[in-house]
């Protein structure tokens, strides 16, 4: 593939029903856009899905899928652990090669714009993308959850979407579009169910308590242990195994043993660190098919392909 080349991660507010993510995976298949990994977690009843391709192929395969999941996916009767405020909850572009970042954020804008106009869901732009400082940060954006946002939207005008609005979708919520760097969303499983301890640690390494610069974490149960899960955006700053020994440090002054860890999605091969603590404790790490470079070369099938 030459020519300027992008990826983006649609996060998707549903992880129990193979048949509904599948759905919305396959809406999304266009042409000039590569399907690099998608999975599901049922806890936090949530998928991911990574696509790449030539810039405007990736912007309207992520507006169909954002169609797709506002058609599947009703809020007023989805719960998990991990926060959301819509059913296609995030849509992040990260340049991959031959397109810089400023250009993803005019990507990002777009998909916005085509979101709003095709299938009435609001957007918020968020991190580069963002159209207000105090929207840059994710977190922020979706204080409150779908729950708390919908009624924030029509109080305060200071919350309102970025296009749309000013109420939410009535099941599908909002969409928050951005763009940025690379981010790795690693997780790291105790041999626990205390989650008490795992959000202690959990407010020591991340970013907005003063802890590892670039990192955000909460502590969930999550497939019947304690979970750290983690977006670490900016690895080039923060590694990732200099992640994991402050995690394993925190682990051994409370008394909790470090079990496995996983990435969710794909890593780029600068964050891989082969040979270090962090990577062996992987659980079905196949560099194969879960380094970003390697998996452009050997893309997966669309459901339902033949």
């Amino acid at each position: 593939m030459s020519g300027p080349l992008v990826e983006c991660v649609p996060n998707f507010s549903e992880g129990k029903d193979v048949r509904r993510v599948e759905a919305i995976v396959a809406a999304m298949r266009t042409e000039g856009v590569r399907l690099l990994d998608w999975s599901m977690d049922g806890d936090h009843n949530r998928s991911v899905v990574t696509i790449a391709g030539e810039p405007a192929a990736v912007v309207e395969a992520a507006v169909l899928g954002a169609g797709k999941a506002a058609e599947l996916i009703d809020l007023t009767r989805q719960e998990g652990v991990h926060p959301r405020i819509g059913a296609a909850d995030v849509i992040p572009f990260v340049p991959i090669s031959g397109i810089k970042l400023e250009q993803c954020v005019l990507l990002a804008r777009q998909a916005g714009l085509e979101i709003w106009r095709r299938f009435g869901v609001p957007v918020f732009f968020y991190e580069a993308a963002a159209a207000r400082p105090d929207r840059a940060n994710l977190e922020e954006v979706r204080r409150g959850q779908f729950e708390g946002l919908k009624d924030a939207v029509r109080k305060e005008t200071a919350r309102r979407p970025d296009l749309g609005g000013p109420g939410l979708h009535p099941t599908a919520g909002a969409c928050a579009v951005g763009a940025r760097k690379f981010l790795v969303a690693y997780n790291i499983y105790f041999e626990s169910t205390d989650v008490s301890i795992v959000r202690a640690i959990a407010r020591e390494i991340r970013a907005a308590s003063g802890g590892l610069k670039g990192v955000k974490a909460m502590g969930v149960l999550a497939h019947g242990r304690a979970q750290l899960s983690m977006n670490i955006t900016d690895f080039e700053v923060t590694p990732i195994s200099q992640v994991f020994r402050k995690v394993s440090n925190l682990a051994l002054r409370h008394k909790v043993a470090v079990a496995e860890g996983e990435v969710i999605g794909l890593l780029p091969e600068a964050a891989c660190e082969h040979n270090s603590d962090w990577m062996r404790l992987l659980s079905g790490f196949d560099p194969l098919t879960k380094v970003l470079e390697q998996r452009l070369g050997s893309p997966l099938a669309w459901p339902g392909e033949a």
